[in-house]
């Protein structure tokens, strides 16, 4: 061969093999976008495309890859562009690269999806795209990120994958933001077959037979023992909180709505049904957006059964009992499930279906929100329509009744004032719950159910000690007559004021009243146990210098054979030596000096009523000034008051004082005509604005301290403006504020927010 032709040769075989090469890449590049394309959310483009040309409608995996190549076929023109420029993209992370890896991109926003290029150059082929429905999101992080890293952030969230954006500047990230929420609230509503269905349903509620054959003809609405592989209602993309996902593993909402539905193909024929209950209550409790699933789900389970009212027939309605009782749907699912309970009452006359359906009917023009997923116990009556038993304590008694799974704290003080026959008295009396020393106080319109469903969770000793407690809350007329238990009931919050170390009195005065205490609560003086010291002494208002005043070597020596089980058990004997044990055998000293002291004072009482001890020690207790107010323990950060030291904050008829601990006379006082408003700022700091300057007080017992002064504030407006016109006719004219309204959160106690008077 010549050397023409065979450098011909070797040039057209390596130009073939260049034509292959980039054909090649151009082909992997083609396969590399239908994959993408093929992944994400897609628009209706290649759609009305295959209308306007006369083909039918392609398969929805066609149609985005077909909107995906007429994508890339057709460059973005300028006119559709809502925003562009260069943002910052976080590059998803591979097994190469575990770290962080970010890469700038020129990002196109238009009324249909958000493309992202390598450059500005709008011809090429873009890297990303993700469309934009109504179901996607927008969200943008706190400043503590820009404080880390120096840029703002956003993310996009979509069907299949997500943005994750940064900026240097707040305003870029501001504008971005606004344009692409303004893009998905354009987008019209995303619905599923199941809620169309139900909307057919609801529009057709009077035609029976029509509603009989949606149902007969779409299985979605029906009992099915095969797993679901998409939600009934749609989502919004990734709508669940982000704390709770890293807290309590929680995934998307499409995959919890579907580990839903096999939970309850579980709880058909599972064992432990009460515990699989209470793990899909919970679920429903933190995901707000799953409820709704939950209850389409359930009367999908309910409707048709193959065996009704079996065994497993009946946990799904149990299940949908207690899940009506923790939480309600919404306005679009509520008249469905309505409908749904009343199709079951006709269909199962006489049958337990029928007295689960009417029970679920009856409770849900009654249930309120609950805060805890319900207890065992009441889950287990729930499953019975029975109501629960529950032990109110009051003065040293208790009252049994039994609530339902919406009785609030409000009906029970009612229930309690008419039981008791105090519906004349001016006070105003309180529901309390009390574990480990520490008490809450239940609003009015809390769920009782749902404080015993919290105190059931913990199994620890702390929680097992808990109980709740009938006691006065605010002392409105402290000369008004008082029959025997609004008297017991006096004496309980004086004695609970004492024994908190709110009284500023001597030792010695201390010491009389835990004796007449004492005698009033045991009787004259036995040799029975003596209670432990800090339930009749402030234990926090031990001197070194009570230990020489009550020595007595013969008590000493006595008091642990006289009580070997009350008194001996109580002493700790400490071993070794050093600071630490010394302050203990001196603590173990003056405790045992204090009850040494106490039962040689209750001998001397023999004979003594309980009556007569009471009103002794109310008379000693009412030489004190704020005698009957609520005492908090404050602190107090301005200036004007003084330095931030802990004080006391007594709340009374006639005004507010703050003492310091152990002083009788008061720091600073005013009366309610001086306060112009009083809010809660935070959950731990209470606000009181005077005339000219403001009060600004920490506290743990904000809420109470505000329902608290709500009381006494309108209580000086009835007495003034009686006392002006002669009558009884009330009118709130006050210059104080009322902007409280309070309510409780699971981990942080009880909250306030700001409301209207």
């Amino acid at each position: 061969m010549s050397l023409p032709a065979m450098c011909c040769l070797l040039c057209c075989r390596r130009g073939f093999r260049l034509l292959g090469r980039d054909d090649g890449d151009a082909d992997k590049g083609e396969e590399l976008l239908e994959v993408r394309a093929a992944s994400s959310e897609q628009s209706v483009m290649g759609v009305e495309i295959a209308e306007e040309q006369g083909r039918p409608q392609a398969p929805e995996e066609r149609r985005n890859l077909i909107s995906q190549k007429m994508k890339r076929e057709r460059p973005v023109v300028e006119e559709n562009v809502i925003i562009q420029g260069w943002l910052y993209l976080e590059l998803p992370r591979h097994h190469r690269w575990p770290w962080r890896r970010v890469c700038k991109r020129w990002f196109v926003l238009t009324a249909d999806s958000l493309d992202y290029y390598r450059n500005n150059v709008l011809d090429t082929r873009p890297l990303g795209s993700m469309v934009l429905t109504s179901l996607c999101s927008v969200r943008t992080a706190d400043g503590s990120w820009f404080t880390g890293t120096g840029y703002w952030k956003l993310t996009v969230y979509g069907r299949r994958h997500h943005y994750q954006l940064f900026t240097d500047r707040l305003s870029d990230s501001m504008r971005w933001t606004q344009a692409i929420q303004a893009a998905i609230d354009c987008k019209a509503p995303t619905e599923t077959p199941t809620l169309v269905l139900i909307r057919d349903i609801q529009e057709n509620v009077s035609n029976a037979e029509l509603v009989e054959q949606i149902y007969n003809r779409n299985g979605i609405l029906r009992h099915s023992q095969k797993p679901l592989y998409a939600p009934l209602l749609p989502f919004p993309y990734d709508a669940a909180c982000h704390c709770l996902k890293s807290m309590r593993g929680y995934t998307t909402l499409q995959d919890e709505a579907l580990k839903i539905f096999n939970a309850l193909q579980q709880l058909e024929t599972g064992r432990d049904a009460v515990a699989l209950m209470q793990g899909i209550l919970q679920t429903g409790l933190d995901l707000q957006p799953l409820r709704d699933e939950m209850f389409c789900q359930l009367i999908k389970q309910t409707n048709s059964p193959p065996h009704p009212a079996n065994a497993g027939d009946l946990r799904n309605w149990q299940l949908l009992t207690c899940m009506v009782i923790t939480f309600s749907p919404s306005t679009t699912i509520l008249p469905y499930l309505r409908f749904h309970v009343q199709r079951s009452q006709l269909k199962f006359p006489g049958t337990e279906t029928e007295r689960y359906a009417e029970f679920i009917a009856g409770s849900l023009g009654k249930a309120r929100g609950r805060l805890f997923v319900p207890s065992s116990q009441e889950i287990g009556l729930l499953m019975q329509r029975q109501q629960m038993p529950c032990v109110i304590h009051y003065a040293g008694s208790r009252v049994k009744m039994t609530v339902s799974s919406h009785t609030t704290a409000g009906e029970v003080i009612r229930s309690l004032l008419v039981r008791l026959d105090l519906q004349k008295s001016r006070n105003r009396f309180a529901l309390f719950a009390e574990s480990g020393g520490e008490d809450w106080l239940l609003g009015e319109d809390m769920v009782v159910a749902d404080m015993i469903a919290r105190f059931s969770v913990s199994v620890g000793e702390s929680d097992s000690q808990w109980r709740l407690c009938f006691r006065i809350l605010c002392i409105l007329d402290p000369d008004a007559p008082q029959s025997n238990i609004e008297l017991s009931l006096v004496f309980e919050q004086a004695h609970r004021m004492v024994v908190r170390g709110c009284l500023p009195a001597s030792t010695d005065t201390l010491l009389t009243l835990a004796t007449l205490r004492l005698q009033a609560t045991a009787g004259s003086f036995s040799l029975q146990p003596l209670p432990a010291l800090h339930q009749m002494f402030p234990v926090s208002t031990l001197p070194a210098a009570l230990r020489p005043e009550a020595q007595s070597p013969e008590w000493s020596r006595l008091l642990p054979t006289l009580w070997p089980r009350g008194l001996g058990s109580r002493w700790p004997r400490a071993q070794g030596s050093g600071p630490g044990h010394k302050l203990q055998r001196q603590r173990e000293e003056e405790a045992a000096s204090a009850l040494a002291s106490i039962a040689e004072r209750w001998q001397r009482l023999r004979g003594m009523n309980r009556k007569d001890a009471i009103t002794t020690y109310l008379g000693i207790v009412r030489q004190w000034g704020s005698c009957g107010a609520s005492i908090f323990q404050v602190r107090a950060t301005t200036s004007c008051a003084g330095c931030p030291e802990p004080r006391w904050l007594a709340i009374g008829t006639k005004g507010v004082c703050l003492y310091k601990q152990g002083e009788t006379e008061s720091v600073e006082s005013f009366d309610y005509q001086q306060m112009s408003a009083f809010e809660a700022m935070d959950t731990n700091t209470f606000k009181i604005t005077l005339c000219k300057r403001q009060l600004l007080l920490e506290s743990c017992k904000v809420q109470e301290i505000a329902e608290v002064m709500k009381i006494y504030s309108a209580n000086q407006v009835r007495t003034r403006t009686r006392t002006r016109t002669g009558g009884y006719q009330i009118k709130r004219t006050s210059p104080v504020s009322w902007l409280i309204r309070p309510h409780y959160t699971p981990d942080k106690g009880f909250n306030t927010e700001q409301a209207g008077p």
